[in-house]
């Protein structure tokens, strides 16, 4: 039995499977640029530096964009035990190997009742979507909409940082990619995702504006090419 099949139970269908919304050229670049233990290990890490591992085990959590779910499998290793992944890819879904419920659904119009989580996570994912400011509302309102009044909406994304400059610079050159692996691999997953990358990088007080509509910001930090953000659902959203 392929070990995916075992998982395929463990996927409520909130759309019709095969679902196709990741290219299989980046996924194969994405698996050269991180080790599956590698990405497991960098999600933990940012866990721990939002203070995550503080709440109780037993809280209510759903990782959006969650793809094969590792940022899963670092939270069951950090002891949580009501976990929920959501993504538009069954394929990836399929990937997983863990406990959580998983959800192939549409991050758009998330398959959670109003106010039942106590937190939402999303590594990575938002910077993916299409067309912003429209898709990124709709899905920042969503997960306002399902956050409990006290729950928290934790998120890392790339930001346009000096530092994030230089990689592009560096992984640009034919040299460093001919020569560093992990270079590129960055080099090609920007390529076949540059339209909504650039698209994200390029918007950054209209993503800030609509992170402050949807949230009462907690916490904001910038640096290394990450925006790390802690908020607060915004009930004025009516």
């Amino acid at each position: 039995m392929n070990p995916s099949d075992e998982n395929t139970a463990n996927i409520i269908r909130h759309l019709q499977s095969g679902q196709i919304c990741c290219d299989p050229q980046w996924e194969a670049a994405y698996e050269r640029f991180e080790t599956q233990e590698e990405e497991i290990a960098k999600f933990t890490r940012r866990l721990v530096d939002f203070g995550f591992e503080k709440h109780s085990k037993d809280i209510r959590v759903a990782e959006v964009f969650c793809g094969r779910g590792n940022g899963l499998i670092a939270l069951e290793r950090l002891g949580f035990t009501n976990l929920e992944g959501v993504d538009l890819s069954e394929e990836l879904l399929q990937k997983y190997q863990g406990t959580a419920s998983l959800h192939l659904a549409d991050c758009r119009s998330l398959p959670f009742d109003a106010a039942t989580l106590d937190a939402v996570i999303v590594q990575g994912g938002l910077h993916h979507l299409p067309v912003i400011p429209d898709d990124l509302d709709q899905v920042l309102q969503e997960i306002s909409r399902v956050l409990k009044p006290d729950g928290r909406f934790y998120v890392v994304e790339p930001w346009l940082t000096p530092f994030l400059r230089f990689a592009h610079f560096v992984v640009e050159s034919p040299w460093v990619r001919r020569w560093y692996a992990k270079g590129d691999a960055l080099a090609e997953m920007i390529e076949h995702e540059r339209e909504t990358y650039e698209q994200w990088l390029g918007l950054p007080s209209e993503i800030l504006d609509l992170f402050a509509k949807c949230f009462r910001i907690e916490r904001q930090k910038i640096g290394w090419g990450k925006i790390m953000l802690i908020g607060c659902p915004n009930r004025s959203l009516g």
